[in-house]
């Protein structure tokens, strides 16, 4: 199983979603798992993990990590060259190293050039950028290149972001 995490901050609260499904060029027929939080943490320039680290955990909980192939999550696994962790990275800490962590992040981080890809999807001209640990970055690229959809967003990753803001 493949999960993706996206959290949506509103009210001081968080709403976490989390897709599941089995193949990567998979586009329909997915399980929604959502939860919301209260009193989550300010967001800390440079910190966010903190934030939103604590929020996929608790979803995370419901499953067995033997069954996950790898997770995504809307961010990066690194935040620079000399591998300072980001969300990604925390995660995958977090979780003794047993599964493969790919981040997707639709916003450059200037601070990292060496250990991410960038790709253009469909038309964009806005490209998305990949990290990964616990998976050679090259593989987690090719994974998330076959990923359904004709636009920026993958079809799965669009919809993970729409049903966060849905409250």
């Amino acid at each position: 199983m493949i999960l993706a995490f996206d959290t949506y901050y509103y009210d001081g609260k968080a709403k976490t979603v989390c897709l599941e499904f089995t193949e990567w060029n998979q586009s329909e027929n997915f399980k929604i798992h959502t939860e919301i939080i209260d009193n989550v943490e300010d967001y800390i320039p440079g910190e966010f993990y903190r934030r939103e680290l604590p929020c996929i955990l608790s979803v995370l909980d419901k499953f067995d990590l033997k069954n996950i192939e790898a997770i995504i999550v809307d961010g990066f696994v690194y935040l620079d060259d000399e591998k300072k962790y980001g969300l990604g990275g925390h995660l995958y800490e977090k979780l003794n190293k047993e599964v493969a962590i790919i981040g997707v992040a639709k916003t450059n981080f200037a601070s990292i050039e060496k250990d991410k890809k960038s790709w253009f999807r469909g038309e964009s001209k806005k490209p998305l950028y990949v990290t990964a640990i616990g998976i050679e970055l090259e593989d987690a690229f090719e994974k998330v290149e076959k990923m359904a959809g004709e636009f920026r967003m993958p079809t799965l990753l669009k919809e993970m972001d729409r049903l966060t803001k849905e409250i």
